[in-house]
């Protein structure tokens, strides 16, 4: 059995493919002994790999495009599309069913700050609804956990946030989700991502990896939402098991999981459309130089 270090970037909900992968022993049947170990911090996870800290690590394709953007000779590279959406939701103090972008001139938003992506999103989707910045007021920037309680408080209107904020302000009664940024479709969001170098020696290891989301992907379409969140459960200890079980249901209905690990093209160049307008990038980096295509269409075996 392959041993390799995986960097898991953050604890997050909408990463319940990778904790099902260990939990269901899923890259264990394809024969990779994984041992994962928490990145020191979102900002760190793509230079760990550079710097030989782990070989392969799970986020955002954002961070791969940044390196490109900075080093035309990267080296690093995705596969394997495995959070096909943006997980991120604006949540408002009043009911809005039949939100539009535009709903938000006039209003005191807070932006989600913590990691790039889901401002380049929510930037580029105001730019293509035109609404201008002068006509909304942003926030000072604040933690999710900041903004949450500010929403409470009544001193903002709307908040961008991921699970499990978004949950607990709707149970409470205090908020009510206005918008899911997961219909905008497919952008990447989380892939692996490694290094050439790695991909090229440990080609059938990065394949065992994709064969083993492959699998987990395709239970976590099919399975009950209580029986997933049952077996992650020990991940979240500070969200109690119906609340997860809602959360992994959202989340499935809104497609934010794919039901395999092919990275298309579209999906990237979405993606890649957000970090351009919003400035995050300055390349048009080619999805041939950060996607190895051929190891996310590693063909998945039947159980």
């Amino acid at each position: 059995m392959t041993s390799i270090t995986l960097y898991e970037n953050l604890r997050t909900p909408s990463y319940v493919p990778f904790y099902l992968a260990i939990e269901r022993g899923d890259w264990a049947r394809e024969g990779v002994d994984v041992r994962v170990t928490l990145s020191p911090s979102t900002a760190y996870t793509a230079q760990g790999l550079l710097d030989g800290a782990a070989d392969v690590s799970w986020g955002g394709p954002m961070r791969v495009m940044m390196h490109h953007d900075r080093d035309r000779d990267c080296p690093l590279v995705c596969f394997a599309q495995i959070v096909a959406r943006d997980p991120f939701l604006l949540v408002g103090r009043r009911p809005n069913p039949d939100f539009r972008f535009t709903d938000l001139r006039g209003q005191r938003l807070a932006v989600a700050v913590e990691v790039p992506t889901p401002w380049m999103t929510l930037q580029d989707d105001l730019s293509r609804a035109g609404v201008a910045p002068s006509e909304w007021t942003r926030a000072p920037d604040r933690t999710m956990a900041e903004n949450a309680v500010a929403l409470e408080a009544g001193t903002v209107d709307v908040i961008q946030v991921f699970e499990p904020y978004a949950e607990a302000l709707t149970q409470s009664g205090i908020g009510h989700v206005w918008h899911r940024f997961a219909t905008r479709g497919d952008v990447g969001f989380t892939s692996f991502y490694t290094t050439r170098s790695f991909a090229d020696r440990e080609r059938e290891t990065c394949r065992a990896l994709t064969r083993g989301i492959g699998r987990t992907l395709r239970y976590l379409s099919i399975a009950p939402a209580d029986e997933v969140a049952a077996t992650v459960q020990s991940y979240f200890p500070d969200v109690d098991a119906s609340a997860l079980a809602r959360i992994v249901n959202g989340f499935r209905e809104s497609g934010l999981w794919p039901s395999t690990p092919a990275f298309p093209v579209d999906a990237f160049v979405r993606l890649k459309a957000a970090l351009l307008s919003g400035g995050l990038i300055s390349y048009d980096v080619p999805y041939e130089h950060a996607v190895d295509a051929e190891l996310s269409a590693t063909t998945i075996p039947e159980d």
